[in-house]
């Protein structure tokens, strides 16, 4: 028979994961009652993704605001700490600012404009230009900000960020500064003790900062690298790929994941005879073409993931064969010489013209984003996606 459908994802709902769960047994058990109620048959090269969500739940991997003002504590030793390029997110980074606030004198807050690091906008940039003002050379104050483009709301929070980092950081007692730059050299003015809080751009940040004067520089990926007081942490990315739980409480990116996809691997392959990809999987990399926001505040797609995961996908475009290469073929035929090219393409397409318009990113940044547009990061309650057929080729 004919077949007619390609690629097939699934959302599969899981138990409520609690700390000591064993997340190895409850995603193979997962998939395996899915496949039998849902009558699917588990494959050789089908993938399961978790969200990364499951395993820091399992872990037990959370801090709290005194967690993270204590390690602060111990690595600046003045009075006045710059941080420096936080994204707008109540639930990204609020919380982390709390702790940050706890038990320092002074902050002074830059804003990169105009917008964060990951699209969400302080100002319209037309606003800029109707203004004569230049985000990569111009430094305002808030006065300044304020006088040209008055409170701004996010347009799907409806939160003037502004106000509600300064609030968060009068909470506690603490001096606030708000200075808007794109230059990280700006802040070395204010101070020489710096948090980075930039995400993808953090390695730059940080080396022009401590190039150019600055003393005690710290990215959010160097805080809670280690416990604290028996608390979560990441030796990798500290904060990095947090999220809030409550609103004194973070939800760390999950440690020690490869032991996690390696184990469900095994464990499948155990249980039906089948190998099968996994990967773990937080934010995916894409932008929203309307709120302009790219989706990606987590360090990386996937912090672990199977062998057969590894790389960038070998494709070619079948438009440009049916209207280019094959172009005097029709019906079968063309249908046939379509069929033995990719037979027999090259196992590297990147200068080959029929590879136009392919996408040539990592396999785990392109799974991994269609798995968090399906599960999506409210209440479906399908933190477990699974995948068929996504290897598979128009000849199969």
């Amino acid at each position: 028979m004919e077949r007619v459908v390609g690629t097939v994802i699934r959302g599969l709902r899981t138990p409520i994961i609690e700390e000591g769960d064993n997340i190895v047994n409850i995603a193979v058990d997962s998939v395996i009652k899915a496949s039998k109620i849902e009558n699917f048959t588990i494959q050789d090269k089908d993938i399961i993704a978790i969200t990364e969500s499951l395993v820091a739940r399992a872990q037990g991997n959370y801090a709290d605001i005194d967690d993270i003002a204590k390690d602060i504590k111990g690595k600046f030793s003045g009075e006045t700490i710059g941080v420096v390029f936080p994204i707008l997110s109540r639930n990204r980074f609020a919380t982390i600012l709390r702790g940050i606030a706890k038990d320092v004198k002074k902050i002074v807050l830059m804003l990169s404009y105009p917008s964060d690091e990951v699209g969400n906008h302080l100002v319209d940039i037309d606003t800029l230009d109707s203004k004569g003002i230049n985000p990569w050379t111009d430094t305002l104050s808030e006065d300044e900000f304020r006088e040209c483009f008055g409170y701004t709301f996010h347009p799907f929070t409806n939160v003037d960020y502004i106000e509600y980092y300064k609030s968060i950081i009068a909470e506690y007692g603490t001096n606030c500064e708000i200075i808007f730059s794109n230059n990280p050299k700006t802040i070395l003015d204010y101070t020489k003790n710096v948090i980075v809080c930039d995400i993808h751009t953090r390695f730059r940040t940080k080396r022009l900062l401590k190039e150019n004067g600055g003393e005690n520089i710290y990215g959010l990926d160097d805080i809670l690298t280690s416990s604290i007081n028996g608390s979560g942490y990441n030796e990798k990315y500290g904060l990095l790929g947090s999220n809030k739980s409550t609103e004194n409480k973070i939800k760390l990116f999950p440690r020690d994941c490869q032991p996690v996809v390696d184990n469900i691997q095994e464990l499948i392959k155990e249980k039906t005879g089948k190998t099968v990809e996994v990967m773990v999987y937080g934010d995916g990399a894409f932008k929203d073409p309307v709120g302009k926001i790219w989706e990606l505040a987590d360090p990386v797609v996937s912090p672990a993931y199977t062998p057969g995961l590894e790389g960038t996908p070998s494709e070619v475009k079948l438009k440009y064969l049916a209207d280019d290469k094959f172009a005097d073929l029709q019906g079968d035929e063309l249908k046939s010489a379509i069929s033995k090219y990719i037979e027999n393409k090259e196992s590297s397409l990147a200068e080959n013209a029929t590879s136009l318009g392919t996408t040539p990113r990592k396999l785990t940044d392109l799974i991994g984003s269609l798995s968090d547009l399906t599960s999506g990061s409210g209440d479906k309650g399908t933190p477990i996606v699974y995948i068929q057929g996504y290897f598979d080729k128009y000849t199969k």
